[in-house]
């Protein structure tokens, strides 16, 4: 096929430059497809954008069933995937050939920003998504999200090697992206002693050797070497690799998501080593190795810290004197976000469930163990804190202490605070508790065998996580999954049974049988025993599954609970191909320097029309005030006051037209006055949500759910969205010049053929931001993918 013809004929390519042009025959590939075969099946991700040629497809709804629905017919020189560019969701239809036919198609990721600098691209594309989307649904109803599969999301074959330098060892897996498991992977334990051992595996066998010096240059000098080896190696030479994405203990409050690896990168990461002496300086020595042993490769930094940067203040604060508690790095980060972030996406996925509508509670229970809090998608609170020091009990640390403690043995017994340190890192836990070993595994032979210390060890280890467990279902009024993740989580059923005994009443039950019979496989041996100071693989683990989930709940549980196990390298390999590819996007937004307005939203209700003749009178419509920014949307002459358990707010303005279901949108400041805690999410999306009463001139209404904090957001046409090149629900930055210039994170997407550009914030935000009525913004770049 002569793709360079064919795209120059279509009107959508019919006015790119030469180079442009060139670019996108590059990136597409001719396709044919045989009468019957089916050519995007339904529910899987939406990846593929595609030109028919020749030929004839039909979408059909619950194909080859006998419930089979034609939605339409796909004829030469009509698109198909458009949709699923736009919105990031799996298709909802299967797309089979009617008849033999050729097509040329592209991944979504590569060409968007190739069709986002050309403006007749983008009005063509963005014509033909409205006519999709005829008639209109409600705009600002938020629909629930089907669930997505959790994959690398690579926009075409990548070498990515995942790596991880920790104190005593360095672990790695390389991802081939036309796969979604490692090809390879491996260990180099023993670190900073006399030798260290080195584990390679691939599907061929494994592999041991010797690393000498004992360093983690060599070692990852070594891991590269076996990758590229003549004998069994999966690539031909290190510099074949698309990245290398590391595993960064501490970002701090700056990166709260992935970060292409540039000199400030590194600088920023040095910075914080005081607040990670025992990993970030390894973390860089990693990133050295392989600018030496790999060079030109790009290599990003994922940092364990950033999942948590969701946390709200009341979680992430001390209760410090003024001076202290302000300073910007003396906060709650958490950590293990990699394996939090990755066990809870997996369990979704296995649920079938979408990550951001669930309740998750993760359980990483390892040589280092904390729990999360997961509300839709974002961690509200976790155990650690500060420093990995905060929390749960650990193979070597203690967990909570009291801080009266740590002086009373600094300041009367006269331990030295470095002496101090290293023990609360190295020599307590269930090391110190039991005086047999940091591994859970151990530690329970020897409690089988009547040690006292060993007993109590286990006691003081699964009642701390019990209590966390607890407080957690209550923070998220409920939980929808309990997940176990980690070498202690994934491979100890009693510890998993005592952490769950006695929870029935809050909805956790485990299934006796189905929890014995997990003992989650591993691909690499978790390090969880501690013998003498060092670290060194435990016999208990098993080689095997990694990133797998099973179910261990009774039936009649109301919270999913499973175990999964851990796959840390995937999440690095997935946030690393994120980071290139929002690079990409991130270009696009900058080049744009388009202004967006930024609406300062104060409270306001939605209501329904049966709660508005409940509180305005029988028969009683929605009066008009004055037009909102929005195409159809508007203030309302109705007010209504707001009743809550500790105060009230009155004259709340009402915002038309009628909605579904009633809804209140409030700030932060005022959740205190009412005396509810409102969690952030998207308007309309109310599961989990407190009520309120609201009281109107002809009555009251009692709402059983619906307050909520509404999500930074901007509204954006189709056009907008792909001149952009940004999609339904992505989560960007925005950059707001001023005298005190900033950048909001954590802003969400919302595209819709009636929406008009325009970025809201609440009352608390701008008034924080000095910002007046005509400010505006500018996109800085990407944050998370609508898919991922």
């Amino acid at each position: 096929m002569d793709l360079l013809g064919r795209l120059q004929s279509h009107p959508l390519f019919a006015t790119f430059k030469p180079e442009a042009l060139a670019e996108a025959v590059r990136l597409g590939a001719a396709a044919t497809y045989e009468p019957g075969e089916v050519c995007i099946h339904h529910d899987q991700a939406g990846d593929v954008f595609g030109i028919l040629i020749s030929g004839r497809l039909e979408a059909i709804r619950d194909h080859g069933t006998p419930q089979a629905a034609h939605l339409g017919y796909i004829e030469p020189g009509e698109c198909f995937g458009e949709m699923s560019m736009l919105t990031g969701n799996p298709t909802t239809a299967d797309v089979v050939a009617c008849e033999k036919s050729e097509a040329v198609v592209f991944l979504q990721e590569a060409i968007s920003p190739v069709i986002a600098v050309n403006p007749e691209a983008v009005r063509f594309l963005a014509r033909l998504i409205a006519q999709r989307l005829a008639p209109k649904p409600e705009p600002s109803r938020a629909a629930p999200r089907p669930a997505i599969p959790y994959s690398l999301g690579a926009v075409g074959p990548m070498r990515i090697l995942a790596v991880s330098c920790r104190r005593r060892d360095v672990r790695y897996a390389y991802f081939d992206t036309t796969s979604e498991s490692a090809q390879a992977w491996g260990s180099v334990g023993g670190l900073g002693g006399h030798e260290a051992i080195h584990i390679h595996r691939t599907a061929a066998g494994e592999k041991r050797g010797a690393v000498a010096p004992a360093t983690h240059e060599a070692a990852i000098e070594a891991a590269l070497a076996a990758l590229a080896a003549k004998d069994g190696g999966v690539i031909a030479r290190t510099t074949d690799l698309s990245a290398i994405g590391h595993c960064v203990r501490h970002g701090g409050v700056r990166f709260n998501g992935p970060a292409v690896i540039d000199d400030a990168v590194k600088a920023e990461i040095r910075r914080l080593v005081a607040l990670a002496p025992y990993d970030n300086p390894h973390n860089l020595a990693g990133i050295e190795a392989c600018r030496k042993f790999a060079p030109g490769v790009p290599q990003v930094a994922v940092f364990d810290t950033a999942f948590h940067l969701t946390m709200p203040q009341a979680a992430c604060r001390y209760a410090l004197p003024n001076d202290l508690a302000h300073e910007p790095d003396l906060r709650r980060y958490g950590f293990h976000g990699i394996s939090h972030e990755g066990a809870a996406r997996a369990a979704a996925a296995r649920l079938g469930l979408s990550f951001d509508a669930l309740r998750i509670i993760t359980c990483h229970l390892g040589e280092g163990a904390s729990l999360a809090a997961i509300d839709h998608g974002r961690s509200v609170d976790t155990t650690m804190g500060f420093t990995p020091l905060e929390g749960l009990v650990m193979a070597t640390r203690p967990g909570d202490v009291d801080a009266g403690l740590i002086l009373h043995l600094v300041r009367d017994r006269g331990l030295a605070a470095d002496d101090l340190y290293r023990r609360l890192f190295t020599e307590s836990g269930l090391l110190g508790l039991s005086g047999v070993s940091g591994d859970v595994l151990e530690v329970m032979e020897a409690a089988n065998k009547g040690d006292a210390r060993a007993i109590l060890a286990l006691q003081v280890f699964c009642q701390r996580a019990k209590k966390h467990l607890s407080a957690y279902i209550g923070l998220l009024g409920g939980a929808d999954a309990i997940v176990f993740t980690g070498g202690v989580g994934e491979n100890s059923p009693g510890v998993r049974a005592r952490i769950c005994q006695g929870l029935d009443w809050m909805g956790i039950v485990l299934d006796e049988d189905l929890n014995r019979g997990v003992q989650a496989a591993r691909g690499v041996t978790e390090p969880l025993s501690v013998r003498g100071g060092a670290v060194a693989p435990s016999p208990h683990a098993k080689i095997g599954a990694r990133g797998k989930a099973a179910e261990i709940s009774a039936p009649h549980s109301r919270a999913r609970i499973l175990v999964v196990t851990s796959d840390e390298e995937h999440t690095i390999a997935r946030h690393t191909v994120q980071a290139l590819s929002h690079a990409r996007v991130t270009q696009v937004m900058r080049q744009k320097e388009r202004p967006i307005p930024v609406g300062i939203s104060a409270h306001h209700v939605h209501l329904t029309q049966e709660h508005v003749e409940a509180l305005f009178g029988r028969g009683r419509t929605l009066t008009w005030h004055a037009d909102l920014t929005q195409p159809g949307q508007y203030a309302c002459k109705e007010q209504v006051n707001l009743i809550g358990p500790k105060g009230r707010i009155d004259r709340v303005r009402v915002l038309g037209p009628v909605r579904p279901e009633s809804q209140v949108e409030i700030a932060r400041t005022e959740e205190f006055k009412l005396g509810v805690d409102a969690p952030i999410r998207h308007s309309g999306d109310l599961d989990g949500t407190p009520g309120i009463q609201l009281e109107g001139p002809s009555g009251c209404v009692r709402l059983a759910r619906g307050v909520i904090c509404a999500m930074r957001h901007i509204h954006m046409s189709p056009e907008d969205a792909m001149a952009f090149a940004v999609r339904d629900r992505d989560v960007v930055r925005i950059r707001v010049p001023g005298e005190r210039s900033l950048i909001f994170g954590d802003v969400v997407v919302r595209v819709h053929p009636e929406f008009r550009l325009d970025m809201h914030i609440d009352t608390d935000e701008a008034n924080a931001a000095e910002l007046g009525a005509d400010a505006v913004g500018y996109l800085d770049s990407i944050q998370q993918r609508a898919k991922a």
